[in-house]
């Protein structure tokens, strides 16, 4: 199973991305709302017991990280020519947090910087995300949770995977 760690937004802002434009392109694949979240810390493919270890060595984590707040924002960007993603700041710390309670578990942690983002679209072949890109979009939230979530493939090429919480660890305050 894949794994990951998550910072999830609450409705209203949720309620805020689904506000912004989503038009429907040939070569475009818009993220649907239940897939919007940050992720603090990728672990990609584990097996049961390193899913384990992942689980304990996040809820240390949590225990000792403090809540922050995320900022959206303040337009939308892109990596590369095919992903479309709102910036997210706010998380640096309890990123780096989790990489180092984490680091023995599945791959690797990103190297720092840490980018925050939440993933609106892919875009394959010739579609432009040009006139996306500069959309102003701001919003806040408090994060006084992360959770553990298992990516489940669709079983399909081009469909969206699932998400599935395994647990959620508040934050220490």
């Amino acid at each position: 199973m894949r794994l990951f760690v998550a910072a999830c937004p609450p409705e209203r802002v949720l309620k805020t991305l689904a506000g912004l434009a989503r038009p429907e392109r040939a070569g475009l694949r818009w993220a649907p709302p239940y897939q919007w979240h940050v992720t603090l810390r990728f672990f990609g493919d584990t097996d049961v017991d390193q899913g384990v270890v992942a689980g304990q060595r996040v809820a240390e984590a949590a225990a000792s990280g403090r809540t922050a707040t995320a900022e959206l924002g303040p337009a939308l960007g892109s990596f590369g020519r095919n992903v479309l993603h709102v910036p997210v700041t706010g998380l640096e710390a309890l990123a780096e947090t989790l990489g180092r309670r984490t680091a023995e578990v599945g791959q690797p942690p990103r190297p720092p910087p840490f980018s925050g983002h939440i993933t609106l679209a892919r875009s394959r072949g010739r579609c432009r995300l040009d006139e996306f890109i500069g959309t102003p979009v701001a919003d806040s939230w408090e994060v006084d949770e992360i959770s553990l979530v298992a990516s489940v493939s669709a079983g399909r090429p081009g469909l969206p995977a699932r998400h599935e919480v395994v647990a959620t660890f508040p934050l220490a305050g």
